[in-house]
């Protein structure tokens, strides 16, 4: 029997028990297209609809070098780690989870993991976890940008070139950024502030991807292309000379823009967008 003392410790040891958050679950990584990484656990994506491959316009050689090297790490091939760069709103990211939507359409065993750019120095217990699966994997980390000062650089840099945590061969990391060179937002515009020795440190994570791709400035002409194939696709009537008056008063063409601009006339004209 137990006294009183005891049963004392025992309902605080209950109470303590109910407080504690319970132990985080990790998804399963053959059962989802698509899953995002917090630096704690592995989640299932609620939803996984990326843009149609074919509907992305204007980064053709961009399109076909990131497919083809895609296909090859779903069939267990030698594939690169990518850097997408360039203008915002551009494509970069839609890129990336067009390409592997593509590739699942087609039968492919590949998934999307979505890595937040402040958790990269977590990667080597994600790598762990997927290391032995049959399956492949992207590690998609968009908007990458580092604080001055920040140890991550160098983290990632030897993720990429084969240190002791290095990313599994099943694996490779595709990473976002407004700039060629992923320098620290607070100085992009003003990198001769920064200290030479961190600025070396992110010109060189630049070089460790082994395919570059570029993404620039939206003209006219492929705002329009675009929202022509747009409207095409889902029956919408367009007025480009409103298409171009829409976006002067915004921030300025892009894909981005041409995607928001037709998502606002399917709406003007009693239409829903269903990918």
């Amino acid at each position: 029997m137990l006294s009183a003392d005891d049963n004392n410790l025992k309902r605080i040891a209950d109470a303590l028990e109910r407080l504690a958050p319970p132990p985080a679950v990790w998804a399963d990584p053959m059962a989802s297209p698509a899953y995002i990484w917090r630096g704690q656990n592995l989640i299932a994506a609620r939803s996984f609809k990326p843009f149609p491959l074919d509907c992305l316009t204007g980064v053709d050689s961009q399109k076909k070098a990131l497919l083809d090297n895609t296909a090859r790490l779903a069939n267990h091939l030698a594939a690169h780690d990518v850097l997408l760069w360039g203008a915002r709103g551009s494509g970069k990211s839609a890129l990336c989870k067009s390409v592997v939507g593509e590739l699942q359409k087609e039968g492919a065993d590949l998934a999307l993991i979505e890595v937040a750019g402040e958790r990269v120095d977590t990667l080597p217990e994600l790598f762990g976890y997927i290391a032995d699966q049959p399956r492949s994997f992207v590690l998609f980390v968009d908007d990458l940008g580092f604080e001055e000062g920040s140890s991550a650089p160098r983290i990632l840099r030897s993720l990429l070139e084969g240190g002791a945590e290095a990313r599994p061969d099943n694996a490779r990391l595709y990473v976002t950024a407004n700039r060629r060179h992923i320098i620290a937002r607070q100085v992009q515009d003003t990198a001769e502030s920064f200290t030479r020795d961190s600025l070396d440190d992110q010109l060189a994570l630049a070089d460790r991807f082994g395919l570059n791709l570029g993404f620039h400035v939206c003209d006219q002409s492929n705002y329009l292309e675009m929202i022509r194939g747009y409207a095409a696709r889902f029956g919408l009537t367009l007025d480009e000379n409103h298409a171009l008056s829409w976006v002067r008063s915004r921030s300025g063409l892009s894909g981005r823009m041409a995607w928001q601009y037709i998502i606002e006339i399917a709406g003007e004209q009693g239409r829903n967008i269903t990918l």
